[in-house]
């Protein structure tokens, strides 16, 4: 695990999502809670954005999950997710892969609309999981 202790708390990164685009961590985790921070679809080592929203949300949901699987978790330890959309009309089709990637699972959700994200992305996802 490539984690930096800071008091009672863990840093995570992975290069298998990419790196934080500002001066943020892909995760922390404090008292057995682990937080990521928010996902676009961007490709690992690229620095580009995956072409489309059903390519964005399931590379969000790739990111997601091997910044989850560096600390020790998987989406069946995800408490809560927060999704933010650019288009509302992408919410059907969010749900079927957001459903693919979880599986049986079902934490708790909230999906609101932004008016922009970072580097125009379509679609950004944070999860909060149980260690």
């Amino acid at each position: 695990m490539n984690s930096t202790k800071m008091n009672a708390t863990e840093t995570y990164h992975t290069d298998q999502a990419p790196a934080a685009i500002g001066p943020y961590s892909q995760a922390i985790s404090a008292d057995g809670v682990l937080y990521t921070s928010g996902q676009i679809g961007l490709v690992p080592g690229t620095k580009t954005l995956a072409k489309g929203f059903e390519a964005q949300a399931k590379q969000v949901l790739a990111n997601l999950q091997a910044v989850l699987a560096e600390a020790g978790c998987t989406t069946a330890n995800v408490l809560k997710t927060t999704v933010y959309l650019v288009d509302f009309a992408d919410f059907p089709r969010l749900n079927e892969l957001y459903g693919e990637a979880m599986g049986s699972h079902r934490p708790a959700r909230s999906t609101v609309q932004a008016a922009a994200l970072p580097m125009g992305a379509l679609v950004e996802i944070d999860m909060v999981a149980k260690l």
